[in-house]
């Protein structure tokens, strides 16, 4: 489960496109931010994706991909065009290929590396859907098949497209969008597959095409309905509405850490076997089995490009940190796996929101303050960086992930000061003891509320 949203410069405070993205995998399904510069490939070769092999273009270009450790696509993304992709799980009526194929991460990497404008990444991901489809298992710790959405952004456009095994449609987008795990697209569009309606009405999910919806006719209820996209989609689109010609970077990061307005001392995540909010946090069961795992905010203008990440989970308890692609990333110790390791940013700051977890509003509010202090230092300094050589944002860039390093294990310090007051219901506590131990985390007492 994820969400994915973007506002145009004519929705922003400066013109800018911002594009976000909240990535929600299993718990230990740890994020791994990578670069890699651009290539020429020989004549006539191959590209490994996930699980199979298709033939390679000539030249890729640099990406900055936010993806799964063990999976060779990415959740999220961009380019050293500016181009910016991320990808939301949907469920259709339409079988799923459960054998080796092109999976929906596969598809953003390919985009990213082959197409310097949205809607020409939207043609390579259209264009390998028709030639390969789509399938694979995309769970770490169970199998998981299910279709895409995908919102493609550069800096002067951007465009949702969701796809049904091999049919799609698309829409461009004209002022702010946002997408979950469910078809938004109804009755009109700016382009689509050929048999998108005909092909609904060879199955009986519509009498007659003037009544032809995409999201009604090929969704699957029962799985979008516990997805609970809809109402994440609507909070966001709320928020984004309302901030219309305001829109910052800051926004968007608010919005990342939402609750869909839960948010207060009282609100906790260890309530409830289901729902779902824009921040993820999993709890127990098959419902509530995903957390947002990395984050990704892109401002895109014709003349550069910031890109700021958490490189951590739960953006509600980190801090975004700023990257250029052509200043690189800042050393981020060894790729991280399933399994806790301190030498990796991503499970250092692990130890820190699950500890978080054992009293979530009393613990949070320990350092949030300190948190929100140094993040608005960095996009402060960020923003003056506009004419620094690239030398010069790879050394900031460099400075905010140690302040920020150096800040966590600060925060984890106070944070185990704060004595929990309040306990979660067992089955909370179960699931969490069970994924420490798979992580190789130290054991804890019950989680607090």
């Amino acid at each position: 489960m994820c969400d994915t949203m973007v506002a145009l410069g004519n929705a922003t405070a400066d013109g800018s496109v911002i594009f976000a993205k909240n990535s929600d995998r299993d718990p230990n399904e740890a994020h791994h931010l990578l670069f890699i510069p651009p290539a020429v490939h020989p004549e006539g070769s191959t590209v490994k994706c996930t699980y199979i092999e298709i033939p390679q273009v000539r030249f890729t270009n640099a990406v900055l991909l936010a993806k799964p450790f063990w999976i060779w696509g990415a959740e999220m993304g961009a380019n050293d065009h500016g181009v910016v992709i991320g990808n939301e799980a949907v469920f259709t009526k339409v079988p799923y290929d459960k054998g080796p194929g092109l999976i929906g991460m596969d598809f953003i990497r390919l985009a990213l590396e082959r197409a310097n404008e949205a809607r020409p990444a939207m043609d390579v991901i259209t264009h390998l859907l028709e030639s390969y489809g789509q399938g694979g298992n995309c769970g770490f710790t169970a199998a998981l098949h299910y279709h895409n959405s995908y919102l493609i952004a550069d800096p002067r456009e951007a465009w949702v497209l969701e796809t049904a095994g091999k049919h799609w449609a698309a829409e461009r987008v004209r002022d702010v969008r946002s997408i979950s795990n469910a078809i938004t697209i109804g009755q009109t569009w700016d382009d689509a597959s050929p048999e998108l309606v005909d092909y609904a009405l060879e199955k009986g999910w519509c009498r007659r095409r003037e009544e032809f919806a995409f999201g009604r006719c090929y969704s699957d209820f029962l799985y979008t309905y516990f997805s609970d996209a809809r109402r994440r989609q609507g909070c966001t689109m709320e928020h984004m509405r309302r901030e219309k010609g305001r829109i910052t970077e800051a926004t968007m990061m608010a919005l990342l850490r939402s609750h869909c307005g839960e948010e207060g001392r009282d609100w906790t995540p260890a309530r409830g076997i289901t729902g779902s909010d824009v921040c993820m946090h999993a709890g127990f069961g098959p419902i509530r089995s995903s957390q947002s795992v990395g984050s990704l905010i892109s401002r895109s203008t014709p003349e550069g490009h910031t890109h700021w990440v958490t490189a951590s989970a739960a953006p509600c308890t980190g801090i975004f940190k700023p990257v250029w692609m052509d200043a690189g990333l800042p050393d981020l110790g060894p790729a991280p796996t399933g399994r806790y390791r301190d030498a990796c940013v991503y499970w250092r700051h692990e130890a820190l929101h699950r500890e978080v977890l054992r009293d979530y509003g009393l613990r949070l509010a320990a350092y949030r303050a300190d948190r929100d202090r140094l993040e608005h230092q960095f996009l402060s300094e960020a923003a003056a960086m506009k004419n620094a050589s690239k030398e010069e944002r790879r050394a900031f860039s460099n400075e905010c992930f140690r302040k920020a390093d150096g800040a966590t294990a600060e925060w984890l310090e106070k944070v185990r000061a704060v004595v929990p007051v309040r306990r979660a219901p067992w089955y909370y506590s179960a699931a969490w003891r069970g994924r420490n131990r798979k992580a190789a985390m130290s054991a804890w007492p019950d989680i607090a509320s």
